[in-house]
């Protein structure tokens, strides 16, 4: 049962989202900017803003809520602008560098590029230091620990001030002794340090994953620790009852001891949450397949979940540095509400990926932004309010707006202003169409199967021309838009995913025998961890999969499974399942061939309640609802036409707008373009649907 209130805070590059929940079922959303020198400042600036709103104080939220909920960015900034904790590796000796190897080539896109440069080492050369030691491939050793190497890169990390420590040897997922008591003297010597060892963070199969694994984790540890103390001590000076929950990665809960242990599962953590919530939003249409797209004001993210559950992806280069854990899938591209406008050295106009982001912001936010920016273009295209974002909050200044996009893109071009800025707000279409087309079409989903659903503050203003260019015919858009990642947060469950190496052909009893032996671990574990957690056997719910190949094959594809006995019987259907996926993923399937398994995992969740779904009463009309009209552009040409403004506020289930037209929530602006229908539903989703071709 709901406690009285349930708070999910979503830190974005440009803003900070929150969204406020009672056992009522009334769910508010609120902004304020972000503070990416200080996070935790965004938070104590959005619970002001709550209470100047609403008159509830910080303490009366926090002390009467069952969660409160946070999806932080302080891991995926950290990573971006290379400023992590100083770490250092414990390797194998001989194997330093395999991080600097990658397994032989560049990143997919940039293999046969000659310029594209090496990635920044996150451990540099001189603080990998080398243990004699070697596991094989059996599991048996072949040459026992040197302690006295593990003691003497503890000195050299001690002399040169390493905050951070990552151990991975070679094998060590089949034999993690070694790792073990060098992870013992590590602690022994250098008790301060955070520590990471690879065969507890990633027990799977590959040394080089594991390895770029755990280094990423120690490197993001530090900087989660101090986040996560922060955090955490603020809302008890609240007087929290109930532990801060975080979301991760993996599109789950955890509290902060395990994302301060695990950090490489917070790096994502915001979008992770988006699928979670356009699932929820379409269940009264028994929605399954959904694309979100979530424009803010840095960058552009989308996720895709098909048959009712999200793509996952594990083993993947992320911002450069190979990651093996699960993560929900995320396209993210550099396209906001802050891109800037630039001309390239062909005289073509371009946006992004550069952002303005909240500091300086947009030309028209009047806080020392120069360079025209989408937001610039849709003020110019009369699709945003001139009195401002925000409920008015966030004032904006027009002549600026049209002053960056003349200096900097119009007069270069020799073009109008109102040309400038419908050929921006194009070019940024284009480039998040493409980025769709990355999650759907290039992985086999034809785009037009899927439902659109809106998500971001930037994003409805572009939603419309964005499916009209996928063949999209049905778009949702909650009242919740601007603030959906962070809705998605309080209706999520807490989640942890428990792994395993498992090299094994499915032939024979004694293949079942050990596989059924494995799972039925791993799922012990989990169910001890969420029963400690609070959660009972019946809130409890498992979802396995397995690393499965044919035997001969360098890389393995995952096979989602529902937990069963594995007996000899049940090898065949694991071998189906397996033809299954391959065919999908590339087209063929070798059922003749021999299948082997990898590696295995068990994702287990604790399922927390959900608040009440949001309703709105009945409304009486559109017409009730317009606020005037206003010259808008939505041509090529530039020509302007008088455009009806509706106040979303004052419409109610039932009522019904057709483009073009311009529906104005508190925190973000719906333009619903020519050839489109918009119906509100009692959920406060508009169901947008185009009636032409």
């Amino acid at each position: 049962m709901l406690n009285k209130y349930r708070l999910g805070i979503d830190a974005g590059g440009t803003f900070t989202d929150f969204i406020l929940a009672d056992r009522d079922g009334e769910v508010r959303i609120f902004k304020a900017l972000s503070t990416p020198q200080d996070p935790t400042l965004a938070i104590r600036n959005g619970l002001k803003l709550i209470e100047e709103e609403t008159g509830i104080t910080p303490t009366e939220i926090v002390s009467n809520a069952d969660l409160c909920i946070n999806g932080t960015t302080v891991g995926l900034n950290a990573l971006i602008t290379h400023t992590g904790a100083k770490t250092g590796l414990i390797a194998t000796s001989g194997h330093e560098d395999s991080i600097e190897i990658r397994l032989g080539h560049k990143e997919d896109g940039y293999r046969y590029d000659p310029e594209y440069p090496p990635a920044t080492m996150l451990v540099p050369r001189y603080l990998r230091r080398p243990v004699r030691e070697r596991v094989i491939s059996t599991g048996a050793v072949h040459t026992p620990m040197n302690e006295d190497d593990v003691r003497d890169a503890c000195r050299f990390f001690l002399k040169e001030g390493v905050q951070s420590v990552a151990i991975s040897f070679v094998w060590s997922v089949l034999h993690p002794q070694h790792e073990l008591r060098a992870a013992e003297i590590v602690r022994e010597m250098m008790p301060d340090v955070r520590l990471t060892v690879g065969s507890q963070l990633y027990p799977q199969v590959r040394e080089y994953t594991r390895t770029s694994t755990a280094i990423v984790n120690a490197y993001l540890a530090p900087i989660l620790q101090r986040y996560v103390e922060a955090v955490d001590g603020y809302f008890r000076s609240l007087g929290a009852r109930n532990p801060v929950r975080y979301f991760q990665s993996n599109g789950g809960l955890a509290v902060g001891s395990v994302v301060t242990d695990q950090s490489v599962y917070a790096i994502n953590s915001g979008p992770a949450s988006a699928p979670q919530a356009a699932l929820y939003i379409g269940a009264p249409w028994d929605l399954k397949n959904i694309i979100t797209v979530d424009m803010g004001g840095t960058s552009f993210d989308i996720t895709l979940t098909r048959d009712g559950r999200a793509n996952v992806s594990k083993n993947i280069d992320f911002l450069r540095y190979r990651i093996g854990i699960p993560m929900i899938q995320v396209e993210t591209l550099g396209a906001g509400g802050g891109s800037i406008g630039w001309i390239d050295s062909m005289g073509l106009m371009q946006m992004g990926p550069q952002s303005a982001g909240s500091e300086p912001g947009p030309a028209c936010y009047d806080q020392g932004g120069e360079r025209p920016t989408t937001t610039d273009a849709n003020l110019v295209l009369g699709y945003l309010n001139p009195d401002g974002l925000v409920g008015g909050r966030l004032p904006l200044n027009v002549a600026k707006a049209r002053g960056a996009v003349q200096a900097h893109l119009a007069d270069p071009l020799n073009m109008s202003v109102e040309k400038a800025a419908y050929g921006m707000f194009t070019i940024v279409n284009n480039n998040m169409v493409n980025a769709i087309r990355r999650v759907s079409v290039e992985r086999g989903y034809d785009p037009r199967d899927f439902v659109l659903n809106c998500a971001g503050g930037a994003t409805a203003a572009h939603i419309t021309a964005l499916a009209r260019e996928m063949g999209i015919r049905k778009i949702l858009i909650s009242k919740l838009a601007s603030g959906l990642c962070a809705y998605g947060q309080i209706i999520s469950d807490v989640k942890y995913n428990y792994m395993a190496p498992a090299p094994v052909r499915l032939e024979g009893a004694e293949a079942a025998a050990k596989l059924d032996t494995l799972f039925n671990g791993l799922e012990a574990r989990g169910r001890q961890d969420l029963a400690e957690d609070g959660f009972t056997e019946d809130r409890i719910a498992i979802r396995r999969s397995l690393d499965m190949r044919y035997v001969g094959q360098v890389h393995e594809c995952t096979v989602d499974v529902d937990p069963f006995t594995v007996d000899e019987a049940a090898l065949e259907k694991l071998k189906a399942a397996f033809h299954a996926r391959h065919e999908e993923l590339y087209t063929y399937s070798e059922p003749q061939s021999a299948v082997e398994v990898v590696n295995v995992e068990s994702a287990i969740w604790g399922r927390v309640d959900k608040p009440r779904r949001v309703s709105i009463a009945a409304g009486r009309g559109a017409h009730t609802a317009l606020d005037g009209t206003r010259e808008m552009i939505f041509r090529a040409d530039g020509t302007a036409q008088d455009t009806p403004v509706y106040n979303g506020a004052k419409l109610g289930a039932g009522d019904r707008i057709a483009g073009p037209a311009v529906i104005e929530e508190v925190t973000t602006t719906i333009v619903i373009e020519p050839g489109w229908v918009a119906d509100l539903h009692d959920s406060g989703v508009y169901v947008l649907t185009m009636t032409e071709e």
